[in-house]
């Protein structure tokens, strides 16, 4: 949502049109500092400098970061299995006692670029974890929209995606208050970009097409652009293109969505390549032009009425983030991602605000009003985006102090995990879908990817991919994935020492320096880089005790906050007996629905898997006033015992290597003790 929208909602809950305040805000300073005690309600965690950490365990970044867009991923999919909000709501709220969701079915649904964020999100998160339910999660996301949201065929520009919808409704249409029937070509280009990846994903020709059939009406409706009029308006209708009155628009900078699909059907050989690449090139002239040379950043958002003076951070720094991914692009890229990157934090068109050393950035403005919320309320997806593109170019140019600016800004998204009471939208305690569960995470995730050193230590994972991946599996010492090019930088974390790296059945070479085919392995870290060219298929194989364990969230399947376990739950993984655990809600450190005992005085409590297993371990949050001892029994294996301090969030690891059927909690002073993320291997 946006400036004028956002604000208007305020004074005009009941209408539905998007206006512009006539009473000003009162002035604000570009950079205020707000060092406030609470982020989102949650106690800032600081160092010996007084610079902010991350949330919830502040000397582990990679637990802290990947606990956000798991925590993120996990609701995520509780939600699909239940309410499915996420198909035609734009924003939701949640009870503050029992965290069930509800969605807000008075405000435009941003139906368009969310399927573009998601699949972005799910590229990342789907070799992260190889788990294959993030890819039935975003088919299923996708296909709704391809069988409800398309213009339809026979008009300018035919069976392409609406960017938005009425409040409520499952069929998509554009919002009324902006007028009926109505597209915005640069959401066909990002979301004709996210189909193209999608086929890139999976094979499926259904998403290859749609992703043409979005090429195509930017190229047919493609005109020369100049300073009021970009190559497409950023909002038209879809009958005919008219762009003219009220909300519509005619000028956008947002152009490098539909470069981007241009640029990967040209690379792939798909579709008017001749076409993509005449029009590709004009749009591009436009840019350098324009945008890139008068800082004119209007029109993005689906909810806003168009004006030459709101200003917003998406199109400059998601361009920055193009260049610096895509360097062979423009010759210019260092200079051209430094002066966004510059600009966004110096523009006096909305307010910046230094949290502990973390620079927070909100989402667009005029000069005179601005969009959002005060910074440890709202808007971590536009401070996540920051750090992200400030990553990377520290990635590309090694100059150290853009890495700490991405490490501070990150560390404050953090503090945003799951369902914070503390965080909400302005004036409202409801909160954006698009934001917290797509556009945020997909940039965190960039974090490992450019700055590897920051994931977890003792996990392996893919981190990033300069091709999407379309099969990943996880073993004990192994990771063996495939891409879609032959051709990739692959860039991964390891728990173990790889002692032969396999292209297409063939060994990989080793090198000082990756100007051609071969890997990179720094010991010490345990990153490792690998450049394939001639083989789409990468077998990693070492020595390793370590099993890659699956986990019980106590969110999947739901149960309400409060209900006793009784006997399997899962169904066919562990029988919790009679009643002496429960359901809770989320608390303390902990983003989502967890585990507590029935009777907070028990010292003792146990479960059974239904099949011998090995337990690996489980998240401990004390939130008592005392230190608490855990100590994990079975009879099968020798006990471990820990030590868990007030306010501590902690990762217990049993280092069991043999499976047992019984699992005993002894326990002291846990009234206060939660646990999630019960960690379990065959």
């Amino acid at each position: 949502m946006t400036l004028a929208t956002r604000f208007a909602k305020v004074v005009l809950l009941t209408v539905l049109c998007v206006t512009t305040l006539t009473a000003q805000q009162p002035p604000f300073q570009v950079m205020s500092p707000v060092d406030e005690p609470t982020i989102a309600g949650r106690p800032v965690q600081l160092d010996g400098k007084g610079k902010l950490l991350p949330w919830p365990v502040a000397e582990d970044t990679g637990f802290s970061y990947s606990s956000h867009f798991l925590t993120q991923w996990t609701i995520l999919w509780d939600q699909y299995n239940r309410q499915r909000l996420h198909y035609y709501y734009c924003c939701f709220d949640f009870d503050r006692t029992t965290f069930e969701m509800t969605p807000d079915e008075h405000w435009a649904n941003s139906t368009g670029y969310l399927r573009a964020m998601m699949q972005g999100f799910i590229e990342r998160l789907y070799p992260y974890t190889g788990d294959q339910r993030t890819l039935t999660f975003l088919e299923d996301f996708v296909n709704y929209e391809l069988e409800n949201g398309l213009t339809p065929e026979g008009y300018a520009w035919p069976r392409v995606p609406y960017a938005s919808a009425n409040p409520g409704d499952t069929r998509y249409t554009g919002w009324s208050a902006h007028g009926e029937d109505y597209i915005e070509p640069h959401v066909v280009g990002e979301d004709g970009y996210g189909y193209l990846r999608l086929y890139e994903m999976t094979g499926n020709t259904k998403y290859l097409q749609a992703a043409i059939r979005c090429a195509n009406a930017l190229l047919k409706n493609y005109k020369v652009g100049d300073e009021k009029n970009s190559p497409w308006p950023v909002r038209c209708y879809a009958r005919d293109g008219k762009a003219e009155g009220g909300p519509m628009g005619p000028y956008s900078a947002n152009v490098i969505e539909p470069i981007m699909l241009f640029d990967e059907l040209i690379r792939i050989g798909q579709g008017d390549v001749a076409g993509y690449t005449q029009v590709r090139a004009g749009a591009w002239d436009w840019f350098q032009k324009y945008p890139l040379t008068n800082n004119t950043w209007v029109g993005y958002f689906e909810d806003v009425v168009p004006s030459m003076a709101n200003m917003n951070q998406v199109i400059p720094l998601e361009f920055a983030r193009y260049v610096l991914m895509h360097p062979e692009k423009d010759p210019q890229w260092r200079e051209h991602a430094r002066q966004l990157i510059q600009w966004v934090k110096a523009t006096p068109k909305w307010p910046k605000y230094s949290v502990h050393g973390a620079t927070i950035t909100t989402e667009q403005g005029d000069g005179v009003e601005f969009c959002c919320n005060v910074p440890n309320q709202c808007c971590d997806s536009h401070t996540s985006r920051l750090a992200a593109v400030e990553a990377w170019f520290f990635a590309k140019t090694e100059e150290p102090a853009y890495k700490e600016e991405a490490f501070r800004s990150f560390n404050w998204v953090t503090y945003f995990q799951g369902l914070p009471g503390a965080a909400h939208a302005p004036f409202s305690t409801q909160w954006w879908f698009t934001d917290e569960f797509s556009d945020g995470p997909r940039r965190l995730m960039d974090a490992f990817w450019a700055v590897p050193e920051w994931a977890p230590a003792d996990e392996s994972h893919l981190l990033g991919s300069d091709s999407p991946v379309t099969k990943i599996s996880y073993g004990k010492g192994s990771v063996t994935y495939s891409t879609f090019d032959s051709k990739s930088l692959d860039v991964l974390r390891l728990n173990f020492d790889p002692t032969t790296i396999m292209i297409g059945g063939r060994p990989l070479q080793q090198r000082q320096v990756l100007d051609h085919e071969g890997f990179t392995y720094d010991k010490t870290t345990r990153v490792l880089r690998i450049l394939h060219d001639t083989s789409a298929d990468v077998d990693i194989q070492g020595d390793s005790n370590i099993v890659p364990p699956a986990y019980i969230t106590f969110d999947d399947p739901h149960q309400k906050a409060g209900t006793a376990l009784v006997g399997d739950y899962p169904a066919g993984v562990i029988d919790w007996g009679e009643g002496t655990w429960q359901i809770s809600t989320p608390q303390g450190k902990f983003g989502t629905f967890t585990l507590a005992l029935k009777d907070p005085k028990a010292e003792q409590a146990s479960f059974h898997f239904s099949n011998p297993r090995i337990f690996a371990g489980v998240d401990v949050y004390n939130g008592g006033s005392h230190e608490a001892t855990v100590t994990i029994r079975s009879p099968e294996l020798r006990e471990v015992s820990f030590k868990i301090k007030p306010g501590e969030l902690r990762r217990l690891k049993t280092n069991w290597r043999d499976r047992s059927s019984t699992i005993r909690f002894d326990l002291a002073d846990g009234g206060g003790l939660r646990f999630d993320n019960l960690a379990y291997a065959y």
